[in-house]
């Protein structure tokens, strides 16, 4: 297992270090087995050597394999005595290193099932090569306790490494905590804004609203009075188009695309709306009570987007494949229909989807423009979507004359 910090290290660094690492632990094997039984010093004989390179060619695979290291190592030492050499903790040198790597790689209880079993091959071994010393036995205690010293070391480097991963993962858990709370912050500033302009804009179409009614009053009798009033509608006016810009600007995102020119779809537009579900396998029928008349922005774009909302639950709700669309004029409101038989009796029932929030917009849709929505099944079968828009009173005929005239 090679952790974060072992492969920010650059390959070229790593080589070496293993390098240095490989023939500084050879080194000191030789120099162990360079130690006679007599305690005197010679040169390192054949035996020597086997057992220096069988244990220095298995440490490459400390990281990945620390299990396997520390038994091939252990077999390593079991082999000392055997072959006539001295076991001390110099002719283990392999060991310890491969012991130290298992501290770091593994859990102390895999540790403790892997080294006890190899010093208690390694001191076996040496018990049976020949008797032993109290002398001999002090030494045996002194090599058992190397490994099992530097297992130690590498589960404190094991536990230091967690440790600082565990204040880094806390340290940017909290920088991205710091973040979110600033950005949350940041927008309830932008909403607490906008409302403001918002409270700024209403009271300024309200002062235009007077300035127009002011001016529609004294349009006959005191000209020059009802052009003072229409010049200030014009500043007035054009100061709440700047203030909803800023307004809308402040409600969008950072980042986010301007919104298109293209202008809001309304009523105009139903005919293609039906016809584009007609073509997904929904038939739709329009009817018209009363001649129909231009509607208000809002309520003309509220009233289209109610029905596409009602036709989309129809399509994936209901499962009918006919839906019919009712469309009342009055003089003060109009009122819209969206209705189905529901699911034909023989087709499969429509693929359980999870509830979504169709009714709320639609239903928050027609309260932001004064008017009221509901919606339920129908005691004949079929579901129901019925809403009431409440439009401007109709201009009188001499108003709207006197207005042409003025032109």
């Amino acid at each position: 297992m090679t952790t974060t910090a072992d492969l920010l290290v650059p390959p070229a660094r790593r080589w070496r270090r293993e390098g240095v690492v490989l023939a500084t632990t050879f080194a000191i094997c030789l120099l162990g087995g360079a130690i006679h039984v007599d305690d005197r010093w010679g040169a390192p004989p054949a035996a020597a050597y086997l057992i220096a390179v069988i244990s220095c060619v298995a440490l490459p695979l400390r990281e990945r394999r620390p299990v396997v290291t520390v038994l091939v190592t252990a077999v390593c030492g079991a082999a000392v005595a055997p072959l006539g050499l001295l076991l001390t903790p110099l002719i283990v040198a392999p060991a310890v290193v491969a012991a130290y790597a298992l501290g770091r790689r593994v859990r102390r209880r895999t540790t403790i099932q892997v080294l006890y079993p190899s010093a208690a091959l390694m001191i076996m071994a040496t018990v049976v090569a020949g008797d032993l010393s109290w002398q001999d036995a002090s030494r045996l205690g002194i090599v058992v306790a190397f490994p099992l010293v530097a297992a130690l070391l590498g589960h404190a480097a094991q536990d230091r490494r967690a440790y600082l991963a565990a204040v880094e993962e806390r340290a940017q858990r909290a920088e991205q905590d710091r973040e979110n709370e600033a950005r949350r912050r940041v927008d309830e500033e932008r909403v607490r804004m906008a409302r403001e302009l918002h409270d700024l804009v209403a009271h300024q179409i309200t002062l235009a609203n007077a300035q127009a009614t002011v001016a529609a009053h004294v349009f006959d009798a005191q000209p020059d009075r009802a052009r003072r009033s229409l010049d200030d509608l014009v500043e007035t006016t054009a100061q709440a188009l700047d203030d909803l810009r800023a307004t809308v600007g402040l409600l969008r995102q950072q980042g986010e695309a301007a919104s298109s020119v293209e202008p809001a779809p309304g009523l105009d537009r139903l005919p293609a709306l039906v016809e584009s579900f007609r073509r997904a396998g929904l038939e739709v029928t329009v009817e018209h009570d009363g001649p129909p008349r231009p509607l208000p922005p809002g309520v003309d774009l509220t009233a289209f987007r109610i029905i596409q909302e009602a036709l989309t639950n129809v399509t994936k709700h209901a499962g009918a494949g006919t839906a019919r669309v009712g469309l009342f004029w009055a003089r003060d409101l109009l009122g819209i229909t969206v209705s189905d038989d529901g699911r034909p009796s023989g087709t499969p029932s429509p693929v359980t989807r999870a509830p979504g929030h169709g009714l709320i917009g639609m239903r928050e849709r027609a309260a932001a423009v004064g008017g009221h929505l509901s919606a339920g099944r129908r005691p004949e079968g079929g579901f129901k979507v019925a809403t009431h828009l409440p439009l401007p009173p109709v201009r009188a005929r001499s108003d709207v004359a006197r207005v042409e005239e003025a032109r």
